[in-house]
């Protein structure tokens, strides 16, 4: 598989960048810089719409990962992909990449796009870094402003809108913001359910949900400098939303004669919010050593409730078929420390150390009508013993570092590194059991630039995933209707995956355009995914456990390209092919399926034109997968589920003054999303099929209409 996708590689490059020739020597060429007068012609009112114009810009944005496997984002890590001034921002939820659209572009003086490896910059470079660097002015300010609101297939309008204060007074900066975001979804579903060959129609399901979800987040991000050598700067954000979703399914059954109706309506009432507040201090010695400290603390609340209620008819007299109420209370409290200093010329080292504190608290209730004692507390249904239901779970990880970049020559570095991961998991509550972990984590990442416009990247790495706290206890199964409760699993191990990437980037000289091709092959070990935990073979039942090891492996090509050669140098296409494989033996099928969540791939077409003399731009993009290779398989059924398409068109005008309008059209296609599950009597492995439902849903097309402006 390897040498013939590297021939493709070479070929999709070679084909497409034929006609041009190399770009010209830059001073530095593992960077690209774009000065503000670059932008001028489209002005700009945000960071985001100066990124939006730059060919390839999704390259660096989107990260150097084609796809993540299971696993928790606990800690914060070195990887970074956008930088203010050169620096990280000390935050997770509260990260460079949401801020992008409350920078006004009047305060950018260039934005660069980092392509190699150095001890210079604020976090390690996974693929390509974007640097936005502002003027250094003595006092400025700015007020971004952007309001509007969505239209859904059911009529429904909800608002929109950001305001953002942000400016430099002497060596103090300063972003103020707020923001209400609508996550408001109007689902259309049905689901037909056959029996084997020649039993005939099962049932016909028809289902209506709707989320009434708005978002409001506030946020803020201050930085001083307190001399030329040190720095210190605070972020904070709090968010708040409440997921309400209420849901009616209605269920012609026909197996009856005459067929009968059922009608179930779920009321699910829920809660959100989250805070979040990071500082970080950073020292510079005059002997071009480096000191760095940082910290975060934050906390995430979740309750749901759901309840059931079934009726022959909708609207008539009602008898409530469930109970299920969780919640979850996740806090973190993180602080990274390293110094780093030039070993010998062309050499930096960095040492340092990470400690992270997170605390998962969740319960779970269920309530069922059956014979017993009623309880209030569970919807007034009978309470169900569950075990491992009420769990605190507790993980004292430390993360030790060194980071070694050296610059061999002017087109070649190599950047190694060694992290070794000492953690403690303990649980209490109905499970009480505490384990200890440690991993040695090594990576090397060589860059050779071959030309100004070529670049070559060799990395191998050995990552090991973070465990989900919600994989320990109990918890609400969202893959299958008809098992609400998925058991914990408190043996649960972490997965080790040993990565490899090829990766060729290509620019195209005057700014027309990159190309890039990456090969992975992924050696996975200790897979997680569903295992056997039946008390009996008449009481079937999974959870999430350790399957065994896999492999995984592909090819990924993009293309950016400016249609200069059609007399259209403001028009980029952008294109992008994923393809890849997977293998892995799973014991409670008895044999091989795809690795967790890999699938076969997909592909993207997006186009973006930019009128200037008319102070307009316009564009679409599309998105969509490979069908027919997505299985998740449980032990006595299996589901595959078909690709999610999007086509989306946006058209935007700089009006009078300082205002910009903006309409964008989202799934266009009003694209259904299928997926077929086949249930067995008794274990899958043994073949005896009990019934096929053929699933598909859609939330219609969207239309969001934006004014922004910047004074």
């Amino acid at each position: 598989m390897r040498y013939p996708a590297i021939r493709i590689t070479m070929a999709f490059l070679l084909v497409i960048a034929a006609p041009v020739t190399a770009q010209e020597t830059t001073e530095d060429e593992s960077k690209v810089t774009y000065p503000a007068s670059y932008f001028a012609q489209y002005r700009p009112v945000s960071v985001n719409d100066m990124l939006n114009v730059i060919p390839g810009i999704s390259l660096a944005l989107e990260g150097n990962e084609v796809q993540t496997f299971n696993g928790a984002n606990r800690g914060l890590g070195a990887s970074e992909q956008i930088l203010i001034n050169g620096k990280r921002m000390a935050g997770k939820a509260n990260e460079a990449s949401s801020q992008l659209d409350r920078i006004s572009a009047a305060q950018v003086q260039y934005i660069e796009i980092i392509r190699g490896t150095s001890g210079d910059l604020d976090v390690r470079n996974t693929g390509q870094l974007v640097n936005i660097v502002l003027f250094d002015s003595q006092s400025s300010s700015s007020l971004s402003t952007e309001f509007g609101a969505t239209h859904f297939h059911d009529g429904t309008v909800e608002p929109i809108g950001t305001f953002s204060f942000s400016g430099q007074t002497g060596q103090f900066d300063y972003l103020l913001s707020a923001q209400v975001a609508t996550a408001y979804e109007a689902l259309e579903s049905y689901e037909i359910s056959v029996l084997p060959p020649g039993l005939g129609l099962n049932d016909v399901r028809k289902i209506e949900r709707n989320r009434d979800q708005t978002t409001y987040t506030l946020n803020s991000n201050i930085a001083y400098q307190i001399s030329p050598a040190s720095r210190i700067a605070f972020n904070g954000l709090y968010r708040e939303n409440d997921p309400s979703t209420n849901l009616v399914r209605t269920i012609t059954d026909f197996q009856n004669a005459p067929p009968t109706i059922l009608v179930e309506r779920e009321a699910i009432p829920a809660t959100s919010d989250n805070w979040e507040f990071g500082g970080d201090y950073e020292y510079n010695f005059s002997g071009a050593g480096k000191y760095k400290v940082l910290f975060i603390v934050n906390e995430n609340n979740n309750a749901v409730t759901r309840e059931r209620f079934v009726s022959s008819v909708l609207g008539g007299l009602e008898a409530k078929s469930l109970f299920l109420d969780t919640n979850t209370r996740e806090r973190e409290r993180i602080v990274r420390t390293s110094y780093a200093w030039n070993l010998v010329e062309n050499q930096n080292l960095e040492l340092g150390i990470e400690r992270a504190q997170t605390i998962l608290d969740s319960s779970l209730k269920i309530g069922l009508p059956i014979p017993g004692l009623a309880s209030p507390s569970h919807g007034g249904l009978t309470p169900i013993d569950l075990p491992n239901a009420v769990s605190t779970v507790e993980e004292i990880r430390y993360e030790g570092f060194a980071v070694h970049n050296w610059q061999i020559n002017q087109r070649m570095s190599l950047e190694s590194s060694l992290l070794y991961e000492d953690s403690e998991i303990s649980q209490s509550g109905d499970v009480k059991l505490s384990r200890s972990f440690d991993f040695l984590k090594p990576k090397v990442d060589f860059r050779f630039n071959m030309s100004s416009s070529f670049q070559l990247r060799l990395s191998a790495e050995l990552d090991v995933s973070q465990l989900r706290f919600s994989d320990f206890t109990a918890a609400a199964n969202d893959r299958d209707e008809t098992q609400d409760i998925l058991a914990g699993n408190p043996e649960l191990e972490q997965e080790e995956v040993w990565r490899y990437n090829v990766n060729i980037d290509y620019r195209l000289p005057n700014d027309g355009g990159v190309l890039n091709s990456r090969l992975f092959y992924y050696d996975v070990g200790n897979s997680i995914d569903r295992i056997d935990v039946s008390t009996s073979p008449t009481n079937l039942a999974t959870t999430n456990g350790n399957v065994g090891d896999g492999t995984v492996y592909g090819i990924n090509l993009n293309a950016s390209i400016r249609l200069g050669f059609l007399n259209l140098p403001q028009a980029v296409v952008t294109a992008g092919l994923l393809v890849q494989d997977s293998k892995i033996f799973a014991p409670l099928i008895a044999k091989n399926r795809k690795v967790v969540p890999f699938d076969r791939g997909n592909y993207r077409l997006g186009f973006r034109h930019d009128v200037p003399s008319k102070n307009f731009n316009y564009g679409f993009n599309y998105r969509d997968g490979f069908d027919g290779n997505r299985p998740f398989y449980d032990i006595d059924n299996v589901i595959w589920i078909g690709s999610s398409s999007n086509l989306s068109l946006f058209a935007e005008r700089v009006g009078v003054g300082r205002f910009t309008y903006r309409f964008e059209a989202d799934n266009l296609l009003d694209h259904e999303t299928c997926r077929e599950r086949r249930r067995f009597n008794g274990y899958l492995r043994d073949g005896d099929i009990r019934e096929i439902e053929r699933f598909c849903t859609t939330n219609g097309i969207r239309f969001t209409f934006k004014v922004r402006a910047t004074f």
